[in-house]
């Protein structure tokens, strides 16, 4: 039975965003979001967590650190960073780019690339601030 390891790595990107949620008014917007629902917008530096599950034992090793490195830059990275995620990024034209649909969207981006490497992504935890947070998938 193949046993495994959590290998997991961090990036940092810097991103605005505007938190706003079309179906509310735009006052129910600035009670619910405060200062996050700015109109121009506000930023972040963000720093991303992508965990994958990793082969161990005899015959492993085959993943490097310098895979995982290469996917998240290439698939994330350069896809969000210096970016306004709300203007400048297709997956967040409809959806509210909170921290846990960043975390969402960036496990969902990252999974076929890892799985084409040979490994399984187990979560990827998104920080927005020093504080707050989000885990996709909790299991």
């Amino acid at each position: 039975m193949p046993t495994f390891a959590i290998v997991s790595e961090s990036f940092e990107f810097s991103a605005a965003h505007r938190l706003h949620c079309p179906d509310l008014s735009d006052e129910e917007n600035r009670r619910t979001f405060g200062k996050c629902n700015h109109p121009s917008g506000h930023g972040h530096n963000y720093r991303i967590a992508v965990a994958a599950r990793v082969p161990t034992g005899a015959g492993s090793g085959a993943f490097g650190i310098g895979s995982m490195e290469a996917i998240v830059m290439h698939t994330v990275i350069d896809r969000f960073d210096h970016k306004h995620l709300n203007l400048d990024c297709a997956e967040f034209a409809t959806l509210n780019p909170s921290v846990e649909n960043i975390a969402m969207i960036c496990h969902g981006l990252l999974a076929p690339e890892l799985a084409t490497a040979g490994v399984e992504i187990d979560h990827v935890t998104v920080w927005e601030t020093e504080k707050t947070s989000a885990t996709y998938p909790v299991r």
